[in-house]
């Protein structure tokens, strides 16, 4: 006990004067998430004094191009292969020793029985030994995200050592009504639960008209996404992010296969503008404002990150390229699934006492420009803060893939801007937002 009050005493002291980012960016060498340190006053006898100290820290995150769903890259890769490929991509990147490594949760959405089965074999297959343990996660449009979070969580409580987060998708393959079981009498005959199976396209096109977010506005959005993407495609800042694949590939037009390398997003497109984006037929609703260019990219790709405690990362001789703090989830109405960022990123403010003043860089995925643009605004985020190498609109969103994604996009724009604090989140089909808050280190 009087170790326990020692100890207590000790971190007492460190943290006290300091502000939350403060506290969130010191290095320490354990892993606890939250403590609350209970410190009688003179005026009550019920303060408690609480402060964030994770340390689950990343030392690699990359990730695939992403490619068109159909046409482009990777139209004729399955979504094992791509997992084989940024499974090798960690372990060359990092040197880890893949026998290091406990378990693997990978985010997917689409593929038949989770993906499970062939995920096992792509680690086998990318070089991981039978000891390395495999699953597939599926939260929709977080399961990448939720991939990570199982796997610093699993580390938080002592269950493994080592992990990686993943995601991917093949929506090429994978993609379409199958992918969506049929609804029993039961769930049919509840309305809130009918609802949860409303197309993405119809509840954004409803969101937009009851928030009142307009077409013009929704298309300005998008193409600030294009233009953004288009520079930073341009200038190379996705380089240190994307990890290059070789891989199988037949031409549309002349049927001719060959093998080719594929390093780069292939839906950026030149030239974009809101009022070239303004002349594009509505997808949903004759007076719609949902269309193919303000909307996320049907798309195929993979992204890894391998997290573990700071003391062995120390110890595995790892270079810390992040540090994972916390994770929040929100359920919000199903028919306003749109909005769950709005309802997921200020639980993460309340658990860690930042505000957005503290956070960097904002990686909030565009499923949507009018679910995006309205989260931003009723939450009050600068727009140069959000996707400053653009979003899901440019470049795609792999529906399992991206919350893994937006880890390596991340953390690769704060080590080159010299930002410290990041947040990544994104709505969720059925109605739920999910949101996590990130540390760089260099």
């Amino acid at each position: 006990m009087i170790a326990v009050t020692a100890r207590l005493s000790n971190l007492t002291s460190q943290l006290a004067g300091t502000t939350p980012r403060d506290r969130l960016l010191q290095k320490n060498p354990d892993d606890v998430r939250a403590t609350s340190i209970y410190q009688p006053t003179a005026h009550t006898h019920t303060d408690f004094f609480c402060f964030f100290t994770s340390q689950i820290v990343v030392t690699c995150a990359l990730r695939t191009a992403l490619t068109k769903g159909g046409r482009g890259g990777f139209k004729d890769t399955q979504a094992s292969d791509l997992l084989v490929g940024v499974f090798k991509g960690i372990i060359q990147k990092s040197g880890i020793n893949p026998a290091a490594v406990d378990d693997i949760s990978v985010g997917n959405v689409l593929a038949p029985g989770g993906g499970a089965t062939e995920f096992r074999a792509a680690a086998l297959v990318a070089g991981f030994p039978v000891t390395t343990a495999v699953k597939a996660t599926n939260r929709q449009c977080s399961s990448g995200l939720q991939a990570c979070v199982d796997i610093a969580s699993a580390i938080t409580a002592g269950i493994i050592e080592v992990g990686i987060g993943a995601g991917v998708e093949s929506m090429t393959n994978n993609y379409g009504p199958s992918a969506v079981s049929e609804f029993s009498e039961l769930l049919n005959g509840v309305q809130v639960a009918k609802e949860c199976k409303v197309p993405m396209g119809v509840l954004s096109e409803k969101m937009a008209k009851d928030r009142g977010v307009t077409r013009a506005d929704q298309d300005a959005f998008a193409a600030a996404s294009y233009q953004k993407a288009e520079a930073a495609q341009k200038a190379g800042l996705f380089n240190d992010e994307i990890w290059p694949l070789e891989v199988d590939f037949e031409d549309p037009k002349t049927g001719e296969k060959a093998r080719v390398t594929v390093a780069k997003d292939d839906g950026v497109r030149p030239g974009m503008t809101a009022e070239a984006l303004g002349k594009i037929r509505p997808a949903f609703a004759k007076d719609g404002s949902i269309h193919a260019g303000n909307a996320s990219q049907i798309s195929d790709g993979a992204a890894a990150v391998l997290l573990m405690k700071r003391s062995t990362a120390e110890k595995l001789g790892q270079k810390i390229v992040g540090k994972f703090v916390t994770a929040s989830v929100a359920g919000v109405e199903p028919l306003l699934m749109g909005i769950g960022p709005w309802a997921s990123i200020p639980k993460v403010f309340e658990k860690t006492g930042l505000s957005k003043d503290d956070v960097d860089i904002f990686e909030i995925n565009e499923a949507f420009a009018s679910q995006c643009l309205w989260c931003a605004n009723e939450l009050g985020l600068d727009q140069k803060k959000i996707n400053p190498k653009g979003g899901a609109i440019a470049f795609g969103h792999p529906l399992g893939c991206t919350g893994a994604r937006q880890v390596s996009t991340l953390l690769t724009e704060l080590k080159r801007t010299g930002g410290a604090i990041g947040l990544t989140s994104m709505c969720i089909g059925t109605g739920m937002g999910m949101a996590a808050l990130w540390v760089a280190e260099y």
